[in-house]
């Protein structure tokens, strides 16, 4: 399993989980798990996605994410899992 942690922040809008989990689903990648909030008007979502059935590199979507959020006017970071618990371990 290829498990990639995606975060999504900004500005709270109509449609932000719509465009990323439609772009996930468009390029066969499975949620996990997925977590979301709202703080007054800001967004913050996390997600836990397998890309073992992505035909696309890892470069690739986090490039492609990143245009969905810029279009969508939040900020998409995507990493593998492994990359993301060395970078956050205390």
């Amino acid at each position: 399993m290829d498990r990639v942690i995606i975060t999504v922040v900004g500005k709270d809008a109509v449609g932000i989980i719509a465009k990323i989990c439609t772009y996930l689903a468009d390029n066969d990648v499975n949620i996990l798990d997925i977590s979301q909030t709202i703080v007054q008007e800001f967004f913050n979502m996390m997600m836990i996605v397998d890309m073992s059935k992505c035909p696309k590199t890892i470069s690739q979507i986090q490039e492609e994410l990143s245009e969905v959020g810029t279009q969508s006017g939040v900020q998409v970071k995507c990493q593998l899992e492994d990359i993301f618990d060395k970078m956050h371990r205390i």
